[in-house]
């Protein structure tokens, strides 16, 4: 029979590999890198080691990227940090700075970053490093997933919204004089080819993520020429995309709805100083600062930072921050990197810590401490692979 003879030559096949090679035959580790013959084939693992640029910032942005090293030295990431201190306020800031760190970024193409803070004095240039690094690396939208924390109430659970913002131009073009002694003018710039860019990405961001509105936030019913121009792309733009609902609101209104019913929304798109303000708003709905991450992107950069972006320095040395925004972001940034593993490895140990409950920084009510939490997730980091 068939059996038979296929049990015959499976025999043979046995007793044709000598004792030795039958023996390293067996004891070689199963890899995902079976392609790689020989003994020395590695384990599963990531085939490469990923760099990324890191600019810890000002205030307590040093401390949490010590949190996320931490948790991702723990977890064996594939992830190496190139690391520059870029600041205002330290006077660590200089065009050669800003040069290493485009270079830096123009290889790697992914960075975490803390908030650089901008000090409120005039010396005599505009713009900040923050926002000369945005126009730069020409970083365009600013993303922010507003989700609520399973085991975290708050006056409204389960939200689920998505914040777009332009911050390239708007309000925040750095474009101010005196035009007469005791008269400012500080000019707000809406271009036609930035609005439709904005309002495509979040069309598209939409589509992708299975989202069903996207509601364009704006004040057209005074700022009739700027405004109405980015509402006029939005709507443009809209026309495009026939299976996702549009709707427009206006900035005050939107204030208002978001702490009163803000399940009514879903992603929201909106020229810079609004992306602002809102999502510090919606960052205070779920939490705060603390657990918000965002990310921006251009065509080709991506970099992942706090949701609400503030130094928080008043904590600086204390202890007391909050790593969870920082920690997300980070598990955000490996997604981006393709490494789903190792991006669920970490998102799910930070959920499963602010679920118990039983670790909790102050801002979410509780007395530990940054390196308590950080330990508490390092414990929740599920089965790492060998190496």
């Amino acid at each position: 029979t068939m059996a038979a003879t296929l049990r015959g030559s499976l025999v043979t096949l046995v007793k044709g590999l000598s004792g030795p090679q039958w023996q390293q035959l067996a004891s070689r580790p199963f890899s995902v890198s079976a392609g790689r013959s020989g003994p020395e084939a590695p384990p599963a693992r990531a085939d490469a080691i990923f760099k990324v640029t890191m600019l810890p910032g000002d205030g307590v942005g040093p401390e949490l990227m010590t949190a996320v090293k931490e948790v991702f030295k723990a977890g064996d990431v594939p992830v190496e940090f190139e690391e520059f201190h870029l600041s205002e306020v330290q006077n660590m800031a200089s065009e050669e700075k800003l040069e290493e760190v485009l270079t830096s970024m123009k290889t790697n193409k992914v960075a975490m970053k803390g908030k650089i803070h901008t000090p409120m004095e005039f010396k005599g240039e505009l713009a900040s490093y923050e926002m000369r690094l945005r126009r730069k690396l020409d970083l365009f939208a600013n993303v922010v997933h507003v989700n609520s924390l399973p085991g975290y109430s708050t006056r409204h659970n389960n939200l689920d919204l998505v914040i777009i913002r332009e911050q390239t131009e708007g309000e925040y073009s750095s474009l101010e004089h005196e035009s007469v002694t005791g008269v400012i003018e500080c000019l707000k710039i809406i271009t036609r080819v930035k609005s439709r860019r904005i309002a495509k990405f979040a069309f598209d961001y939409a589509t992708k993520k299975g989202r069903s509105k996207v509601t364009a936030v704006h004040k057209a019913n005074i700022m009739k020429l700027a405004d109405g121009l980015f509402l006029q792309c939005c709507a443009e733009v809209a026309e495009l995309y026939p299976k996702i609902k549009y709707e427009n609101i206006i900035i005050d209104n939107c204030c208002m709805q978001l702490v009163q019913n803000p399940y009514q929304f879903d992603v929201l798109v909106m020229p810079n100083l609004y992306g602002n303000i809102i999502d510090n708003l919606a960052a205070g709905l779920v939490g705060g600062a603390g657990v918000v991450p965002g990310e921006s992107y251009s065509a080709e950069y991506a970099v992942f930072e706090t949701g609400a972006r503030h130094p928080f320095a008043q904590a600086v040395g204390r202890n007391i921050a909050n790593p969870t925004a920082m920690l997300l972001s980070a598990a955000n940034m490996l997604r981006h990197l393709n490494l789903e593993y190792h991006s669920q490895m970490v998102s799910d140990a930070v959920k499963r810590v602010i679920k118990q409950g039983k670790v909790r920084t102050r801002d979410l009510g509780g007395y530990s401490t940054t390196g308590d939490f950080v330990q508490a997730v390092v414990e929740n980091l599920r089965h790492r692979p060998a190496y």
